[in-house]
Order: C-alpha cells, then sequence, then structure tokens
C-alpha cells in the first residue's frame, strides 16, 4: 500500500506540473490576446505597412480597416474605449484561471465556462460579421481563437478527470 500511495503521489505531481503548464501558457496566451487591443491603430497601421506577403484579398481588407481605423482615431478616439474594455475583459477572464491553477479539480468549472465562451465565438462570428460585413476569410480567422482555445481546455479538462481520479484513489487508500 505504501508503493501505491507513493505512485499516486508522484503521478499527482508529474499531472499537476503538466496542467500548471498548459494552463500557464493558456493564461498568458489569452492576456497577450487581450492586451493588443490597447495600440489597435498602432497595430493595425504597422500590420497595412508590411501587407505585401498576404494575398491580394487580405491587403485590400486590410487597407480598408486601416482607413477606418485612422479615421475613427482622427475623428473619434472615444470608441477606441471599446478596444479597453476588450483587452481588459481578457484579463479579468485570465484572471478566473488563477482558481484552476490553485485547485483543479474544484474549479474545473472555470474550464467548461471557457469552453463555452471557446464555442460561443463560432455563432458570434458568423452571425455578427454578416450583419458588420466582415469577409468571411476575416470569421475563420476570428473562429481559430475558439478552436486553438477549446484545444488546451479540453486538454485541461481530460488532466484533471484524471487527477480527480488519483486523488481518489489516494483518499481511498488513505481511510483504508
Amino acid at each position: 500500500m505504501v508503493f501505491s500511495d507513493e505512485f499516486c503521489r508522484l503521478a499527482e505531481e508529474k499531472l499537476l506540473r503538466r496542467i500548471h503548464f498548459v494552463l500557464g501558457v493558456f493564461v498568458v496566451l489569452l492576456v497577450l490576446s487581450g492586451v493588443t487591443a490597447f495600440p489597435v491603430q498602432t497595430e493595425i497601421n504597422f500590420l497595412a505597412a508590411h501587407s505585401e506577403w498576404l494575398p491580394a484579398f487580405t491587403q485590400e481588407w486590410l487597407q480598408r480597416v486601416t482607413i477606418a481605423v485612422n479615421e475613427t482615431g482622427a475623428k473619434h478616439q472615444f470608441l477606441f474605449y471599446g478596444c479597453d474594455w476588450l483587452a481588459f475583459a481578457h484579463i479579468v477572464i485570465a484572471l478566473f484561471f488563477i482558481g484552476v491553477y490553485r485547485q483543479p479539480v474544484q474549479n474545473a468549472w472555470v474550464l467548461r465556462v471557457g469552453m463555452i465562451a471557446c464555442i460561443g465565438i463560432f455563432p458570434l462570428a458568423f452571425i455578427a460579421g454578416e450583419v458588420r460585413g466582415i469577409p468571411v476569410f476575416w470569421r475563420l480567422i476570428d473562429c481559430s481563437f475558439g478552436l486553438f482555445g477549446l484545444l488546451p481546455l479540453l486538454l485541461l479538462e481530460r488532466m484533471i478527470k484524471k487527477l480527480q481520479r488519483i486523488q481518489s484513489k489516494r483518499n481511498d487508500a488513505a481511510v483504508s
């Protein structure tokens, strides 16, 4: 029984390190994707100035967006406040994952909320994108955020379920 308990403890520690690593990468990328909303005008101008490698239809869309962003910046700077809130929301969402980091099993519900949000990107991109006149290729780029967010969350959920089984076995062994 001592060997079994030691084996479970080592397996639990290894799994916790993997969970922390995947979660850390996810949180950093979530924060970075949000923080990039702050300097939207600077970023769009940089991208437009270095877009020669993009396909022509993408360059045309980027040029249209660049003009709109620069006109907005010149005439209605206050509208970028919405981008500031978007960035802030990403940071706040990332904070919820601290609970998962500290107590993965007890806070696994945060992962499920995150998964729902990732799945929700798809109808939002295709419905709101259609209404707002966003090209399909750009909506697919937006959907990639949902897909690339969902994959690590699914992996984390699987690892946390495994962790829960290991902890349950350790608790059962301790009781008997």
